[in-house]
C-alpha cells in the first residue's frame, strides 16, 4: 500500500521561509513528484512537480524563484523548500507522485496523494 506522509508545515510570518518534506513508502518508483495547494474557496494548483528520472523541475509562475523542489530517489522523499513566502502562499500543501509521461501541473494522472500539511503565512 502506497502512502505519502508530508511534514514541515506551520505558521510563518510573511518574508519568512519553510521547508516540507513527503516520504513516500511503498512506492517502488513514480516518474513525476509533486506539491499541490489548495486554500479555502479556491481550486488546488500546482506548486511545483519533478520528474524523477532527469530532475527536471517545473513551477507555478507564482512561486518561481522562491520555491524549490527537490527529490531524494534513495529515500524517496521530495522536499519543497519556501522562501519569501507571502500570505497568498497561505493553502493546505499536498504531496501527490504518479507514473506520468507527462509531469502535469494539473495534478491529473496523479495516482497517490499525502493527507495534506497545513501552511499559514501571516502579513
Amino acid at each position: 500500500q502506497v502512502q505519502l506522509v508530508e511534514s514541515g508545515g506551520g505558521s510563518v510570518q510573511a518574508g519568512g521561509s519553510l521547508r516540507l518534506s513527503c516520504a513516500a513508502s511503498g512506492l517502488t518508483y513514480s516518474s513525476c513528484m509533486g506539491w499541490f495547494r489548495q486554500a479555502p474557496g479556491k481550486e488546488r494548483e500546482g506548486v511545483a512537480v519533478i520528474r524523477s528520472s532527469s530532475g527536471s523541475t517545473y513551477y507555478a509562475d507564482s512561486v518561481k524563484g522562491r520555491f524549490t523542489i527537490s527529490q531524494d530517489n534513495a529515500k524517496n522523499t521530495v522536499s519543497l523548500q519556501m522562501s519569501s513566502l507571502k500570505p497568498e502562499d497561505t493553502a493546505m500543501y499536498y504531496c501527490a507522485a504518479g507514473d506520468l509521461f507527462t509531469c502535469s501541473m494539473t495534478g491529473r494522472g496523479f495516482a497517490y496523494w499525502g493527507q495534506g500539511t497545513q501552511v499559514t503565512v501571516s502579513s
